[in-house]
Protein backbone atom coordinates (compact mmCIF):
# COMPACT_ATOMS: atom_id res chain seq x y z
CA UNK A 1 0.00 0.00 0.00
CA UNK A 2 3.07 2.43 1.18
CA UNK A 3 4.66 1.59 -2.77
CA UNK A 4 1.17 1.88 -4.35
CA UNK A 5 1.17 5.77 -2.38
CA UNK A 6 4.91 6.76 -3.33
CA UNK A 7 4.02 5.93 -7.23
CA UNK A 8 0.73 7.89 -6.95
CA UNK A 9 2.81 10.52 -4.96
CA UNK A 10 6.09 10.11 -8.48
CA UNK A 11 3.14 10.42 -11.02
CA UNK A 12 1.82 13.67 -9.55
CA UNK A 13 5.10 15.29 -9.35
CA UNK A 14 5.94 14.01 -12.83
CA UNK A 15 2.35 15.62 -14.00
CA UNK A 16 3.22 18.69 -11.99
CA UNK A 17 7.04 19.12 -13.59
CA UNK A 18 5.66 18.24 -16.75
CA UNK A 19 3.24 20.40 -17.09
CA UNK A 20 5.32 23.52 -15.31
CA UNK A 21 7.49 22.79 -18.80
CA UNK A 22 4.94 23.34 -20.87
CA UNK A 23 3.82 26.31 -19.00
CA UNK A 24 7.15 27.53 -18.75
CA UNK A 25 8.10 27.17 -22.48
CA UNK A 26 4.42 28.32 -23.99
CA UNK A 27 5.70 31.38 -21.44
CA UNK A 28 8.94 32.35 -22.39
CA UNK A 29 7.47 31.99 -26.39
CA UNK A 30 8.21 35.51 -28.23
CA UNK A 31 8.44 36.97 -24.97
CA UNK A 32 10.90 39.99 -25.01
CA UNK A 33 14.18 39.30 -22.73
CA UNK A 34 14.50 42.22 -20.07
CA UNK A 35 16.70 43.70 -17.49
CA UNK A 36 15.39 45.36 -14.55
CA UNK A 37 16.62 48.26 -13.54
CA UNK A 38 15.65 48.95 -9.59
CA UNK A 39 15.24 46.44 -6.32
CA UNK A 40 12.57 48.38 -4.44
CA UNK A 41 9.17 48.17 -4.22
CA UNK A 42 8.39 49.02 -7.82
CA UNK A 43 10.89 46.13 -9.09
CA UNK A 44 9.25 43.36 -6.93
CA UNK A 45 5.78 44.38 -8.79
CA UNK A 46 6.60 44.36 -11.61
CA UNK A 47 9.30 41.31 -11.16
CA UNK A 48 6.29 39.04 -9.71
CA UNK A 49 3.84 40.14 -12.83
CA UNK A 50 6.89 39.65 -15.31
CA UNK A 51 7.24 35.59 -13.62
CA UNK A 52 4.25 34.40 -12.88
CA UNK A 53 1.85 35.89 -15.52
CA UNK A 54 1.59 33.69 -18.44
CA UNK A 55 0.86 36.80 -20.53
CA UNK A 56 3.27 38.86 -19.69
CA UNK A 57 5.67 40.19 -22.87
CA UNK A 58 8.50 40.01 -20.73
CA UNK A 59 11.49 37.44 -19.67
CA UNK A 60 13.33 39.09 -16.39
CA UNK A 61 16.82 38.02 -16.85
CA UNK A 62 18.48 40.02 -14.31
CA UNK A 63 18.24 43.07 -12.06
CA UNK A 64 20.43 46.07 -11.94
CA UNK A 65 20.62 48.29 -8.87
CA UNK A 66 22.99 50.74 -7.38
CA UNK A 67 22.91 50.03 -3.86
CA UNK A 68 26.11 47.67 -3.15
CA UNK A 69 24.28 46.75 -0.67
CA UNK A 70 21.93 45.13 -2.88
CA UNK A 71 24.56 42.58 -5.26
CA UNK A 72 23.56 39.35 -5.68
CA UNK A 73 20.19 39.81 -3.98
CA UNK A 74 17.28 38.09 -6.01
CA UNK A 75 13.64 39.63 -6.18
CA UNK A 76 11.29 36.89 -7.84
CA UNK A 77 13.86 34.26 -8.63
CA UNK A 78 15.72 37.22 -10.35
CA UNK A 79 19.77 38.39 -9.29
CA UNK A 80 20.53 41.72 -8.87
CA UNK A 81 23.38 41.20 -11.89
CA UNK A 82 25.12 45.01 -11.23
CA UNK A 83 24.91 48.35 -11.02
CA UNK A 84 24.31 50.88 -13.82
CA UNK A 85 27.45 50.94 -15.00
CA UNK A 86 27.32 47.46 -15.96
CA UNK A 87 24.95 47.66 -17.86
CA UNK A 88 26.59 47.34 -21.33
CA UNK A 89 28.37 43.92 -19.85
CA UNK A 90 25.15 42.42 -18.36
CA UNK A 91 23.25 43.05 -21.85
CA UNK A 92 25.81 41.07 -23.23
CA UNK A 93 25.67 38.61 -21.04
CA UNK A 94 21.98 37.75 -20.79
CA UNK A 95 21.13 38.96 -24.48
CA UNK A 96 18.72 41.87 -23.00
CA UNK A 97 16.96 43.03 -25.13
CA UNK A 98 14.88 45.94 -22.96
CA UNK A 99 16.15 47.11 -19.93
CA UNK A 100 12.77 48.59 -18.02
CA UNK A 101 13.22 51.70 -15.34
CA UNK A 102 11.33 50.40 -12.21
CA UNK A 103 12.46 53.51 -9.54
CA UNK A 104 9.69 54.88 -7.80
CA UNK A 105 9.58 59.25 -7.80
CA UNK A 106 13.12 59.03 -9.73
CA UNK A 107 14.46 62.07 -11.48
CA UNK A 108 14.46 62.61 -15.06
CA UNK A 109 18.54 62.75 -15.18
CA UNK A 110 18.53 59.06 -14.24
CA UNK A 111 16.15 58.29 -16.56
CA UNK A 112 18.33 60.21 -19.57
CA UNK A 113 21.68 58.28 -18.57
CA UNK A 114 19.55 55.24 -18.66
CA UNK A 115 18.49 55.54 -21.90
CA UNK A 116 22.32 56.44 -23.30
CA UNK A 117 23.71 53.09 -21.77
CA UNK A 118 20.82 51.39 -22.93
CA UNK A 119 20.66 52.62 -26.96
CA UNK A 120 24.69 52.26 -26.72
CA UNK A 121 24.31 48.83 -25.33
CA UNK A 122 22.05 47.67 -27.96
CA UNK A 123 18.96 47.84 -25.79
CA UNK A 124 15.89 49.36 -26.07
CA UNK A 125 15.07 51.64 -22.66
CA UNK A 126 11.40 50.78 -21.38
CA UNK A 127 9.62 52.30 -18.19
CA UNK A 128 7.27 51.89 -15.93
CA UNK A 129 4.85 54.27 -15.16
CA UNK A 130 4.44 56.68 -12.12
CA UNK A 131 1.70 54.95 -9.69
CA UNK A 132 -0.29 58.20 -10.54
CA UNK A 133 -1.19 56.96 -13.83
CA UNK A 134 -3.02 54.03 -12.87
CA UNK A 135 -5.76 54.70 -10.35
CA UNK A 136 -7.59 51.44 -10.00
CA UNK A 137 -4.81 48.64 -10.47
CA UNK A 138 -1.26 48.20 -9.15
CA UNK A 139 1.06 48.76 -11.69
CA UNK A 140 2.72 45.42 -13.50
CA UNK A 141 4.10 44.06 -16.28
CA UNK A 142 1.23 45.32 -18.68
CA UNK A 143 2.09 48.55 -17.65
CA UNK A 144 5.82 49.53 -19.03
CA UNK A 145 5.46 51.34 -22.03
CA UNK A 146 8.00 53.41 -24.10
CA UNK A 147 9.70 56.34 -22.84
CA UNK A 148 8.04 59.72 -23.55
CA UNK A 149 9.54 62.69 -23.77
CA UNK A 150 7.79 63.59 -20.03
CA UNK A 151 10.21 60.75 -18.50
CA UNK A 152 13.24 62.34 -20.03
CA UNK A 153 11.99 65.98 -19.22
CA UNK A 154 9.68 66.23 -16.52
CA UNK A 155 9.82 63.88 -13.41
CA UNK A 156 11.09 65.64 -10.09
CA UNK A 157 10.98 64.41 -6.68
CA UNK A 158 7.85 66.25 -4.72
CA UNK A 159 7.49 66.01 -1.30
CA UNK A 160 4.30 66.59 -0.26
CA UNK A 161 2.45 66.78 3.20
CA UNK A 162 -0.31 64.44 2.75
CA UNK A 163 -2.01 65.10 5.95
CA UNK A 164 -2.03 68.61 5.30
CA UNK A 165 -3.52 68.15 1.83
CA UNK A 166 -6.16 65.35 3.30
CA UNK A 167 -7.15 68.19 6.14
CA UNK A 168 -8.20 70.59 3.33
CA UNK A 169 -9.77 67.97 1.09
CA UNK A 170 -11.17 64.73 2.90
CA UNK A 171 -14.46 64.91 3.91
CA UNK A 172 -14.95 68.24 2.39
CA UNK A 173 -17.47 69.42 -0.69
CA UNK A 174 -15.09 70.57 -3.86
CA UNK A 175 -15.87 71.68 -6.79
CA UNK A 176 -13.76 72.08 -9.88
CA UNK A 177 -14.31 74.29 -12.93
CA UNK A 178 -12.90 73.59 -16.14
CA UNK A 179 -12.71 70.27 -15.01
CA UNK A 180 -12.89 68.37 -18.84
CA UNK A 181 -9.16 70.05 -19.56
CA UNK A 182 -5.90 68.52 -18.97
CA UNK A 183 -5.64 70.22 -15.39
CA UNK A 184 -8.89 70.32 -14.12
CA UNK A 185 -8.98 66.25 -15.00
CA UNK A 186 -5.96 66.28 -13.20
CA UNK A 187 -7.41 67.96 -9.88
CA UNK A 188 -10.70 65.41 -10.02
CA UNK A 189 -8.57 62.44 -10.00
CA UNK A 190 -6.10 63.70 -7.16
CA UNK A 191 -8.69 65.13 -5.46
CA UNK A 192 -10.99 62.21 -5.70
CA UNK A 193 -8.36 59.78 -3.64
CA UNK A 194 -8.50 62.54 -0.58
CA UNK A 195 -11.93 60.60 -0.39
CA UNK A 196 -13.77 63.86 -0.62
CA UNK A 197 -17.53 64.22 0.66
CA UNK A 198 -18.47 65.23 -2.97
CA UNK A 199 -16.21 66.18 -6.09
CA UNK A 200 -18.44 68.20 -8.66
CA UNK A 201 -16.77 68.89 -11.89
CA UNK A 202 -17.97 71.85 -14.04
CA UNK A 203 -17.39 72.13 -17.69
CA UNK A 204 -18.92 74.07 -20.80
CA UNK A 205 -17.66 70.34 -22.55
CA UNK A 206 -19.99 68.01 -22.59
CA UNK A 207 -17.28 64.93 -23.73
CA UNK A 208 -14.60 66.24 -22.39
CA UNK A 209 -16.90 66.25 -18.40
CA UNK A 210 -17.61 62.53 -19.36
CA UNK A 211 -14.04 61.50 -19.67
CA UNK A 212 -12.89 62.90 -16.66
CA UNK A 213 -16.16 61.28 -14.98
CA UNK A 214 -15.47 58.47 -16.20
CA UNK A 215 -11.91 58.36 -15.03
CA UNK A 216 -12.69 59.28 -11.75
CA UNK A 217 -15.30 56.32 -11.22
CA UNK A 218 -15.68 54.23 -14.69
CA UNK A 219 -19.28 53.38 -13.65
CA UNK A 220 -20.59 56.78 -12.80
CA UNK A 221 -23.46 58.19 -14.83
CA UNK A 222 -24.00 61.48 -16.19
CA UNK A 223 -27.26 62.22 -14.92
CA UNK A 224 -24.98 62.34 -11.85
CA UNK A 225 -25.29 65.70 -9.69
CA UNK A 226 -21.52 65.59 -9.46
CA UNK A 227 -21.26 66.61 -13.36
CA UNK A 228 -22.28 69.85 -13.93
CA UNK A 229 -22.60 71.38 -17.81
CA UNK A 230 -22.18 74.88 -17.14
CA UNK A 231 -20.10 77.74 -19.08
CA UNK A 232 -18.26 80.24 -16.45
CA UNK A 233 -19.31 82.85 -18.58
CA UNK A 234 -23.16 82.59 -17.68
CA UNK A 235 -23.19 83.77 -13.75
CA UNK A 236 -26.99 82.92 -13.39
CA UNK A 237 -25.91 79.18 -14.65
CA UNK A 238 -22.67 79.44 -12.11
CA UNK A 239 -24.70 81.03 -9.49
CA UNK A 240 -27.17 78.11 -9.56
CA UNK A 241 -24.41 75.28 -9.47
CA UNK A 242 -23.17 76.55 -5.97
CA UNK A 243 -26.54 77.00 -4.80
CA UNK A 244 -27.43 73.46 -5.27
CA UNK A 245 -23.97 71.79 -4.62
CA UNK A 246 -22.82 74.37 -1.77
CA UNK A 247 -18.87 73.69 -2.38
CA UNK A 248 -16.45 74.16 0.39
CA UNK A 249 -13.60 74.08 -1.50
CA UNK A 250 -13.09 75.61 -4.78
CA UNK A 251 -10.27 75.26 -7.64
CA UNK A 252 -10.90 77.25 -10.45
CA UNK A 253 -9.14 75.91 -13.70
CA UNK A 254 -11.31 76.84 -16.40
CA UNK A 255 -9.65 79.52 -18.73
CA UNK A 256 -8.57 80.15 -22.58
CA UNK A 257 -4.77 79.82 -22.36
CA UNK A 258 -3.71 79.98 -26.20
CA UNK A 259 -1.96 82.75 -26.38
CA UNK A 260 -1.38 83.96 -30.23
CA UNK A 261 -5.28 83.34 -30.43
CA UNK A 262 -6.03 85.63 -27.36
CA UNK A 263 -3.63 88.53 -29.19
CA UNK A 264 -5.92 88.20 -31.50
CA UNK A 265 -9.44 87.80 -29.70
CA UNK A 266 -8.99 89.90 -26.40
CA UNK A 267 -12.54 90.17 -26.13
CA UNK A 268 -12.43 86.52 -25.57
CA UNK A 269 -10.18 86.11 -23.37
CA UNK A 270 -11.88 88.76 -20.94
CA UNK A 271 -15.22 87.39 -21.17
CA UNK A 272 -13.93 83.70 -19.94
CA UNK A 273 -10.36 84.79 -18.13
CA UNK A 274 -11.72 87.72 -16.17
CA UNK A 275 -15.14 87.92 -16.41
CA UNK A 276 -15.85 84.25 -15.69
CA UNK A 277 -13.40 84.35 -12.93
CA UNK A 278 -15.54 87.06 -11.35
CA UNK A 279 -18.55 84.99 -11.81
CA UNK A 280 -17.57 82.04 -10.06
CA UNK A 281 -15.77 84.42 -7.21
CA UNK A 282 -19.12 85.91 -6.85
CA UNK A 283 -20.84 82.48 -6.68
CA UNK A 284 -18.49 81.00 -4.30
CA UNK A 285 -18.41 83.74 -1.16
CA UNK A 286 -19.81 81.24 0.53
CA UNK A 287 -16.76 78.54 0.12
CA UNK A 288 -14.12 78.44 2.59
CA UNK A 289 -10.99 78.13 0.19
CA UNK A 290 -10.97 79.28 -3.33
CA UNK A 291 -7.54 78.46 -5.27
CA UNK A 292 -7.53 80.46 -9.22
CA UNK A 293 -5.33 78.18 -11.57
CA UNK A 294 -2.71 80.71 -12.69
CA UNK A 295 -0.11 81.03 -14.74
CA UNK A 296 3.40 82.11 -15.31
CA UNK A 297 2.32 84.61 -17.80
CA UNK A 298 0.77 86.68 -15.07
CA UNK A 299 4.03 87.63 -13.77
CA UNK A 300 5.24 90.76 -15.90
CA UNK A 301 3.05 90.51 -18.10
CA UNK A 302 3.48 91.31 -22.05
CA UNK A 303 0.47 89.61 -23.61
CA UNK A 304 -3.37 89.07 -23.12
CA UNK A 305 -3.07 85.86 -21.99
CA UNK A 306 -0.53 87.37 -19.15
CA UNK A 307 -2.86 90.25 -18.55
CA UNK A 308 -6.53 88.39 -18.03
CA UNK A 309 -4.14 86.16 -15.45
CA UNK A 310 -2.51 88.60 -13.49
CA UNK A 311 -6.28 90.00 -13.59
CA UNK A 312 -7.64 87.11 -12.06
CA UNK A 313 -5.03 86.74 -10.18
CA UNK A 314 -5.71 90.22 -8.48
CA UNK A 315 -9.63 89.72 -8.37
CA UNK A 316 -8.68 86.53 -6.39
CA UNK A 317 -6.86 88.48 -3.90
CA UNK A 318 -10.03 90.90 -3.41
CA UNK A 319 -12.01 88.02 -2.63
CA UNK A 320 -9.34 86.47 0.12
CA UNK A 321 -8.45 83.60 -2.41
CA UNK A 322 -5.44 82.28 -2.96
CA UNK A 323 -3.60 82.11 -6.79
CA UNK A 324 -1.22 79.06 -7.48
CA UNK A 325 1.19 80.31 -10.98
CA UNK A 326 3.10 77.61 -12.46
CA UNK A 327 4.88 77.44 -16.00
CA UNK A 328 3.89 75.57 -18.68
CA UNK A 329 2.63 71.48 -19.04
CA UNK A 330 4.06 69.07 -20.56
CA UNK A 331 1.08 67.47 -22.86
CA UNK A 332 -1.13 70.16 -22.21
CA UNK A 333 -3.17 70.41 -25.51
CA UNK A 334 -1.68 73.24 -27.35
CA UNK A 335 1.81 72.68 -25.65
CA UNK A 336 4.80 72.93 -27.49
CA UNK A 337 5.02 69.18 -26.90
CA UNK A 338 1.64 68.72 -28.46
CA UNK A 339 3.28 70.88 -31.11
CA UNK A 340 6.51 69.15 -31.70
CA UNK A 341 5.05 66.14 -32.20
CA UNK A 342 2.61 66.41 -34.63
CA UNK A 343 5.42 68.66 -36.70
CA UNK A 344 7.55 65.36 -36.19
CA UNK A 345 4.98 62.75 -37.07
CA UNK A 346 4.34 64.83 -40.47
CA UNK A 347 8.20 64.54 -41.27
CA UNK A 348 9.12 68.31 -39.84
CA UNK A 349 10.48 70.49 -39.77
CA UNK A 350 10.06 71.24 -35.82
CA UNK A 351 9.55 74.98 -35.67
CA UNK A 352 11.72 76.42 -32.58
CA UNK A 353 10.81 80.19 -32.51
CA UNK A 354 14.40 81.28 -31.12
CA UNK A 355 17.75 78.58 -29.88
CA UNK A 356 18.02 80.90 -27.03
CA UNK A 357 13.99 80.00 -25.91
CA UNK A 358 13.66 78.38 -22.61
CA UNK A 359 10.57 77.04 -20.65
CA UNK A 360 10.21 75.84 -17.03
CA UNK A 361 8.37 72.67 -17.17
CA UNK A 362 6.42 70.09 -15.25
CA UNK A 363 4.34 67.35 -15.87
CA UNK A 364 0.78 67.61 -15.63
CA UNK A 365 0.74 65.48 -12.63
CA UNK A 366 3.76 67.29 -11.21
CA UNK A 367 1.84 71.06 -11.32
CA UNK A 368 -1.45 69.68 -9.25
CA UNK A 369 0.29 67.38 -6.89
CA UNK A 370 2.21 71.12 -6.12
CA UNK A 371 -1.13 72.78 -6.79
CA UNK A 372 -2.79 70.95 -3.93
CA UNK A 373 0.50 71.37 -1.53
CA UNK A 374 0.58 75.13 -2.33
CA UNK A 375 -3.10 75.14 -1.29
CA UNK A 376 -2.82 73.91 2.38
CA UNK A 377 0.15 76.16 2.46
CA UNK A 378 -1.27 79.44 1.01
CA UNK A 379 -3.00 82.07 2.92
CA UNK A 380 -5.49 84.77 1.84
CA UNK A 381 -4.39 87.02 -1.13
CA UNK A 382 -1.27 85.04 -1.93
CA UNK A 383 -0.18 83.99 -5.43
CA UNK A 384 1.61 80.41 -4.53
CA UNK A 385 4.29 80.12 -7.57
CA UNK A 386 5.54 76.77 -8.27
CA UNK A 387 8.91 75.93 -9.64
CA UNK A 388 10.69 72.52 -10.63
CA UNK A 389 14.51 72.52 -11.05
CA UNK A 390 15.72 75.07 -14.02
CA UNK A 391 14.17 76.19 -17.13
CA UNK A 392 15.17 73.84 -20.19
CA UNK A 393 16.13 74.86 -23.55
CA UNK A 394 13.58 74.94 -26.21
CA UNK A 395 15.71 73.86 -29.18
CA UNK A 396 16.99 70.77 -26.53
CA UNK A 397 13.67 69.63 -26.19
CA UNK A 398 13.00 69.82 -30.05
CA UNK A 399 16.05 67.72 -30.35
CA UNK A 400 15.47 64.74 -27.51
CA UNK A 401 11.34 64.52 -29.29
CA UNK A 402 13.78 63.74 -32.30
CA UNK A 403 15.53 61.59 -31.38
CA UNK A 404 12.96 59.73 -29.40
CA UNK A 405 11.03 58.95 -32.60
CA UNK A 406 13.97 57.83 -34.20
CA UNK A 407 13.42 60.49 -37.45
CA UNK A 408 15.59 62.87 -39.17
CA UNK A 409 13.80 65.69 -38.99
CA UNK A 410 15.51 69.19 -38.97
CA UNK A 411 14.89 71.99 -36.68
CA UNK A 412 14.04 75.43 -38.14
CA UNK A 413 14.08 78.60 -35.77
CA UNK A 414 10.83 81.28 -37.27
CA UNK A 415 11.60 84.51 -34.09
CA UNK A 416 9.42 85.45 -31.15
CA UNK A 417 5.91 85.98 -31.75
CA UNK A 418 3.80 88.95 -30.16
CA UNK A 419 3.72 88.99 -26.67
CA UNK A 420 6.06 86.11 -26.12
CA UNK A 421 9.10 86.38 -24.27
CA UNK A 422 12.65 84.44 -24.58
CA UNK A 423 12.30 82.80 -21.10
CA UNK A 424 10.00 82.33 -18.54
CA UNK A 425 9.61 84.70 -15.67
CA UNK A 426 8.04 83.81 -12.74
CA UNK A 427 8.12 86.75 -10.51
CA UNK A 428 6.50 90.45 -11.24
CA UNK A 429 8.81 93.32 -10.62
CA UNK A 430 9.20 93.81 -6.29
CA UNK A 431 8.37 90.21 -5.74
CA UNK A 432 10.66 88.27 -3.91
CA UNK A 433 11.57 84.73 -4.15
CA UNK A 434 10.27 83.42 -0.46
CA UNK A 435 9.56 79.99 0.62
CA UNK A 436 9.23 79.56 4.13
CA UNK A 437 6.95 76.52 3.79
CA UNK A 438 8.19 73.93 0.84
CA UNK A 439 11.50 74.36 -1.45
CA UNK A 440 9.30 74.36 -4.48
CA UNK A 441 6.84 77.29 -3.32
CA UNK A 442 7.60 80.44 -3.30
CA UNK A 443 4.39 82.58 -1.93
CA UNK A 444 3.74 86.71 -2.72
CA UNK A 445 1.56 89.02 -1.69
CA UNK A 446 -1.26 90.02 -5.14
CA UNK A 447 -2.69 93.75 -4.73
CA UNK A 448 -6.22 93.07 -4.86
CA UNK A 449 -8.47 95.09 -7.55
CA UNK A 450 -11.83 96.46 -7.04
CA UNK A 451 -14.47 93.95 -8.80
CA UNK A 452 -16.13 97.24 -10.81
CA UNK A 453 -12.96 97.99 -12.23
CA UNK A 454 -13.42 94.89 -14.57
CA UNK A 455 -16.79 94.77 -15.02
CA UNK A 456 -17.31 97.05 -18.55
CA UNK A 457 -13.88 95.62 -19.45
CA UNK A 458 -15.64 95.00 -23.02
CA UNK A 459 -16.71 98.32 -23.90
CA UNK A 460 -13.53 99.19 -26.06
CA UNK A 461 -14.27 99.87 -29.27
CA UNK A 462 -10.87 98.25 -30.63
CA UNK A 463 -9.18 95.32 -29.57
CA UNK A 464 -6.04 97.60 -29.30
CA UNK A 465 -7.80 99.54 -26.91
CA UNK A 466 -9.12 96.61 -25.01
CA UNK A 467 -5.60 95.15 -24.47
CA UNK A 468 -3.99 99.06 -23.40
CA UNK A 469 -6.76 99.19 -20.98
CA UNK A 470 -6.18 95.54 -19.70
CA UNK A 471 -2.53 96.63 -19.44
CA UNK A 472 -3.42 99.44 -17.06
CA UNK A 473 -5.56 97.30 -14.57
CA UNK A 474 -1.99 94.73 -14.30
CA UNK A 475 -0.83 98.25 -12.37
CA UNK A 476 0.63 98.36 -9.44
CA UNK A 477 3.62 96.58 -10.22
CA UNK A 478 5.17 96.32 -6.63
CA UNK A 479 4.25 93.96 -4.31
CA UNK A 480 6.00 92.92 -1.24
CA UNK A 481 6.78 89.51 0.07
CA UNK A 482 3.98 87.59 2.13
CA UNK A 483 5.09 87.13 5.45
Amino acid sequence: MRQQRDTRGERLLYTLAVGYERWARRRDRGRVRALVFGAGGAASVLLHSMVFDPDSPFEPVGILDDDPAKRRERLAGISVLGTRRDLDRVVADTGAEAVIFAVSNAEAGLIRELRERSVAAGARLLVVPEASEALDHELGAADVRDVRITDLIGRHRIGTDRAAIGGLLTGRRVLVTGAGGEIGSELCRQIHRYDPAALIMLDHDEAALQAVQLSVDPRAELHDPSVQLADVRDAARVRDVFRTGEPEVVFHAAALKHQPLLERHPGEAVKTNVLGTLNVLEAAAGAGLFVNVSADKAADPVSVLGYTKRITERLTAHYGGVSVRFGNVLGRRGSVIAKFSAQIADGGPVTVTDRDATRFLMTTQEAVTLTLQAAALGSPGEALVLQLGEPVLIAELARQMIALAGRPVDVVFTGLRPGEKLGDVLFAAGEIDHRPHHPMIAHVAVPPVDPDHVRDLTAPSSSEALTARLAELCAPWVSRPAA
